[in-house]
């Protein structure tokens, strides 16, 4: 299992490209769920659409929990595998799902009892009330679903391998992308749905993903031992996985949190701004799937190496990403320049939510390549065991800038001027991240905490 795919030997650019232009694919196919559910139930009308638009940040949430479980994984099982202990890594995966499935299965048992109470505190009309619940109680069902899927794609990740992740998530996004208009429009022998019918396309595809990364991580691969059950030892293995997945999950849910106070502000000024809000995150997240990709291949990539002992390969290729998503995401925001109103028209008729969504468009992606060196930078800290900085960065970069430029923009400049504080708030932090890469290191505690896992 030990450098099969050569993240300890290789050129470090040629190992990134390799495993990145995978993750790309199978970043994309994920996101590829939203923005095809968002794009059908755009045909439904405004109300639908900012109805869908009020689940983003709760789905996201669920979401973020998995993300912080995953980069707990990714981290701890990259050590396990770069200092060749292959047996602790099969036994620590199969820890860290079932503690994965039982924890998501209790939120969704409970978000799903509070969706009237928690949507009408984000500002749910009473009209958008009864097309959340349709959407929202499907979608809680399959959560713990989704969860074990991406949790077990970074266990397939972790080895080095992003090609099997990257066409399970294709094939998943086919399904979701077929079933979608047939079940919301009520095409040939299907009922029409609506925005319920979404919720079942996204399930079913979720079912059948889960289901062939399942193969792949207990038959095909042998990546999970199924031991016997040993409390003292789960316990272990969770409090390993905890010390990076707490503070991951948590920095990972105060992105949502603060869309969701966004949201809040915008739908107390214009109720079009919060439907052009939500189609406008799922376009930066799939303008940013470039950077995504390249920070799911990062980190086990410096996982390895420093589990290897080669803390310099580690950080030269930290610094060789930064530089190059600032690069990247510079040169393909200038297109958008000359697309944003036919890019917006395709998610609304509506004239008020046009206008928004293009200023959206016109202004956020030009900081893009400054906030792609955050996330590629706060991810990586994971990897260094260095989770808590990673969590101080995100609040830092919300709490102690965002929101308060967003409510002094919104007081100064409504809509626009509240928009214009995110641009404002990532080109600030990302000159400090970059700052902050060129001078990083493991410290000793957390060479001795990653030692603890591997002996």
């Amino acid at each position: 299992m030990r450098d099969r795919h050569g993240l300890l030997s290789q050129p470090i650019g040629r190992v990134l490209l390799n495993m990145s232009l995978p993750n790309l694919i199978g970043i994309l196919t994920i996101l590829g769920f939203s923005l095809i559910d968002t794009f059908f139930i755009s045909q439904l009308g405004t109300e639908a659409l900012a109805a869908i638009s009020f689940t983003f940040p709760v789905t996201l949430i669920i979401s973020s929990i998995a993300i912080g479980i995953g980069a707990g994984v990714s981290t701890n099982l990259g050590r396990l595998i770069g200092s060749g202990n292959s047996h602790k890594a099969k036994v620590f995966l199969h820890d860290a799902l079932m503690l994965t499935f039982w924890l998501i299965a209790a939120v969704s048992l409970l978000g799903s009892l509070c969706i009237g109470p928690l949507f009408t505190l984000l500002g749910a009309n009473s009209s958008s009330l009864p097309l959340i619940r349709d959407y929202m109680f499907l979608w809680y069902l399959g959560a713990p679903l989704l969860v074990l899927l991406m949790v077990g794609n970074q266990g397939l990740r972790a080895t080095g391998d992003t090609k099997s992740p990257a066409k399970i998530m294709a094939l998943a996004s086919l399904i979701n992308l077929v079933l979608d208009p047939l079940l919301i429009f009520g095409l040939g022998p299907f009922p029409r749905l609506e925005i319920q019918g979404a919720a079942i396309a996204t399930l079913i595809s979720w079912i059948v993903a889960l289901s062939l990364s399942g193969y792949l991580l207990i038959i095909k691969r042998n990546l999970v031992e199924f031991a016997e059950f040993n409390l003292a030892r789960m316990r272990c293995n969770w409090k390993q996985l905890a010390h990076i997945a707490q503070p991951a999950a948590l920095m990972n849910l105060l992105n949502p949190v603060a869309n969701a106070l966004i949201m809040a502000m915008l739908a107390r000024i214009d109720h079009s701004a919060v439907a052009a809000f939500g189609a406008g995150t799922r376009l930066e997240s799939v303008m940013l799937i470039v950077v995504m990709a390249l920070s799911s291949s990062l980190v086990p990539f410096v996982a390895q190496n420093l589990g290897a002992g080669q803390t310099e390969r580690a950080r030269q290729a930290l610094m060789l990403s930064l530089k190059f998503v600032l690069v990247f995401q510079t040169l393909i925001y200038l297109p958008l320049l000359f697309c944003a109103t036919p890019i917006a028209e395709l998610f609304s008729h509506d004239p008020q939510v046009i206008e928004w969504l293009t200023f959206y468009i016109v202004a956020l992606p030009a900081a893009y390549g400054p906030l792609g060196m955050v996330i590629i930078m706060a991810t990586t800290l994971n990897a260094y065991h260095r989770p808590m900085s990673s969590l101080v960065l995100n609040i830092c970069r919300l709490f102690l800038l965002l929101l308060p430029l967003a409510a002094l923009g919104s007081y100064l400049g409504g809509v626009k001027g509240l928009l214009l504080a995110l641009p404002v708030t990532n080109t600030v932090m990302g000159i400090a991240c970059y700052i902050l890469a060129s001078r990083i290191s493991e410290p000793e505690k957390a060479a001795k905490h990653a030692q603890s896992i591997e002996h």
